[in-house]
């Protein structure tokens, strides 16, 4: 489920914190690795189990507006087609997020206020009030609801950031990504579903490896950029001739360093692969002229590896990068 890009982005924020910490600590900065890769699955299943607080906050309405002194013919019967749609019994009912949060012991109840605040921006969205107005509605229409809930109201939420920041340093980067991939969650859920609907894995692992492969690219990632260092920036600096290394910003050496790292040591990514990624983390992640500096510098680099055979491409949809090894 997670993504390369998230494992690089994490892989990047773990040596940033190593070498600013300065203690020669690898095997703690790994740790650190793991756990904020770790911490990324925890706020996937934290989203899922939000829908469900925002549900029962709408059925907590409902039960107050029934204990009114006069309660109307509304509160009495009460619209719960919300509460009581298929989806939302779904994801309350699977075993796997009920394990999941049991285990690890995720919960909302520390704020109300902010499922409150959550609530009231969803009721007000007129995707709600078309479903909740609807003659009929189908299974699409609860997942298209939902989709609303989590694109229009909980990701833009500033409140809910707050909540996030508090909670982990991590989640605030990976909250987007994140609530893309419950919505895919949601999309794969079947009418006919049970509690056993499954949920997404941290890593795909198709061939079962005791390791899975995203798993190894992120700490294999991590420790050949520590551990080749001193060579790579080598390669930043015979293509920087017209610059001092110590004016070049430390980000911009760190997402180079990584990005040679993935060059030489990584034959079955595309060089141009590699590239791409990187500059687009480069935009997120360091100054605004960075991707076009960093962009200059590795096409350099990428021709000096070339032609001193450092990179060494194999594998499917490498034709290309093949072809231009044999040019140099």
């Amino acid at each position: 489920m997670i993504s390369r890009r998230q494992l690089r982005i994490k892989a990047m924020q773990a040596l940033y914190s190593f070498y600013k910490r300065g203690d020669g600590e690898v095997a703690l900065t790994e740790k650190e690795l793991l756990f904020n890769i770790n911490k990324a699955y925890d706020l996937y299943h934290y989203i899922l189990l939000l829908i469900l607080e925002i549900a029962d906050y709408a059925e907590s309405r409902i039960d107050l507006a029934k204990k009114k002194y006069v309660p109307s013919e509304e509160d009495l019967n009460p619209n719960k087609r919300f509460i009581e749609s298929n989806l939302i019994q779904q994801i309350r009912h699977s075993e796997q997020l009920l394990r999941y949060i049991d285990v690890k012991k995720l919960s909302w109840v520390n704020y109300p206020e902010l499922k409150k605040e959550l609530y009231h921006n969803f009721i007000n969205e007129p995707a709600f009030k078309e479903f909740m107005e609807a003659d009929d509605i189908s299974f699409s229409d609860e997942k298209k609801l939902l989709t609303n809930l989590l694109a229009n109201v909980v990701y833009p939420n500033e409140s809910l950031e707050g909540v996030l920041e508090e909670q982990s340093i991590y989640w605030l980067d990976d909250l987007e990504y994140m609530i893309s991939m419950v919505i895919k969650t949601l999309k794969r859920f079947n009418e006919d579903g049970s509690q056993k609907q499954p949920l997404l894995d941290l890593f795909k692992n198709p061939d079962n490896r005791k390791i899975p492969e995203d798993k190894e690219f992120a700490i294999e990632l991590f420790r050949r950029s520590i551990a080749n260092r001193s060579e790579y920036v080598e390669y930043i600096k015979s293509n920087t001739k017209n610059w001092d290394l110590e004016r070049i910003a430390f980000m911009d050496i760190l997402i180079m360093q990584m990005a040679i790292t993935e060059f030489i040591n990584f034959p079955s990514i595309p060089t141009k692969v590699t590239l791409n990624e990187y500059l687009e983390i480069s935009k997120l992640y360091s100054t605004s002229k960075s991707s076009v500096f960093i962009n200059g510098v590795l096409d350099k680099v990428v021709d000096q590896l070339r032609k001193n055979k450092k990179i060494q491409k194999s594998g499917r949809g490498l034709i290309g990068e093949i072809d231009g090894d044999q040019q140099n």
